[in-house]
């Protein structure tokens, strides 16, 4: 397949297309700098540009069997006026460029992944929430209705869509657990407020194998959860984490100082989700790494 990927010089785009390309596949990606290619595996075409901005690199689309939208400035930083502008606009805008320039596609397949997160639910406390549950109404997931909204418009050019919500990516030495690793490391590890808000997760492994899987199974599409089918209250991540690192996990974070630090942000890791991959599931995808045990142990060695 020829496949086109914005975002794929980050955390989640690297093993991707690494991936994709020992599969065999064609692939270009979007960058905005030149020096991407330092980052990426051999045989990557480089297309520089603004995904945000409307150019000579939408003229790249023509052609493609697949879109993989990665991009979006980063969540994890306290959320300023001028943040959350960011955060909203790096996704929707860029969203709004791709679909704008995909041809339309009833003569042949053609396949768009456009990521949005489990936000979307909002905080729904024990509830399980699955494709089918309805969504939230704080800042994330308005967030996520609008660029999920501007996705869906490709289904009218023929374009099958599907949307990925992605929980929390563990992948080795980078991410969320390269964060939390680091205060492991120097015995402060611990959970996160009261620790029983859940934390929805999935392996990059899992990550990466669900996008093949997906790509290969034509018959879905619409939103999709990409998490673990098991996740856990944040004190288990704690125990799971101290275990695989052979330190303490004793020390809990107060909440009212991660609000403090990190302000309405600190909210999104107080509350969390109880987010469950049923399309996953049902049509048949069999998790690597099911349990955050195996997961933190196939990443980590301290």
């Amino acid at each position: 397949m020829k496949i086109f990927i914005t975002g794929g010089t980050g955390f989640v785009g690297r093993h991707l297309t690494s991936r994709l390309i020992g599969e065999g596949h064609t692939v270009t990606v979007l960058s905005r700098s030149e020096k991407a290619s330092d980052r990426l595996p051999d045989g990557i075409y480089i297309v520089q540009g603004d995904p945000t901005v409307g150019g000579t690199w939408q003229e790249s689309l023509k052609g493609q069997d697949c879109i993989i939208n990665l991009a979006g400035a980063s969540l994890f930083t306290r959320w300023k006026p001028d943040t959350k502008r960011l955060i909203r606009e790096s996704r929707i805008s860029t969203t709004r460029n791709i679909v704008d320039a995909i041809e339309s596609a009833r003569t042949r397949d053609v396949v768009l992944f456009s990521t949005s997160a489990v936000g979307y639910y909002g905080f729904r406390g024990d509830e399980a929430l699955t494709e089918e549950s309805t969504p939230g109404d704080d800042f994330l997931a308005r967030v996520a209705i609008e660029w999920e909204k501007e996705a869906l418009r490709a289904e009218e050019k023929g374009t099958r869509v599907v949307i990925t919500r992605f929980g929390i990516v563990l992948g080795e030495k980078e991410g969320a657990l390269g964060q939390m690793m680091s205060i492991f490391r120097k015995y402060l590890g611990g959970p996160l407020g009261s620790g029983k808000q859940w934390f929805s997760w999935i392996h990059m492994g899992d990550l990466v194998g669900a996008f093949l899987f997906l790509m290969a199974h034509r018959e879905i599409s619409g939103p999709v959860n990409l998490t673990s089918p098991n996740p856990v209250r944040n004190e288990e991540l704690a125990r799971a984490l101290g275990k695989a690192m052979h330190r303490p996990s004793l020390l809990p974070a107060p909440g009212f100082m991660l609000q403090l630090i990190l302000g309405e942000f600190g909210s999104v890791l107080l509350e969390g989700q109880r987010v469950i991959p049923q399309k996953l599931v049902d049509n048949g995808y069999v998790f690597i790494y099911p349990e955050i045990d195996g997961a933190l142990q196939s990443l980590i060695m301290d």
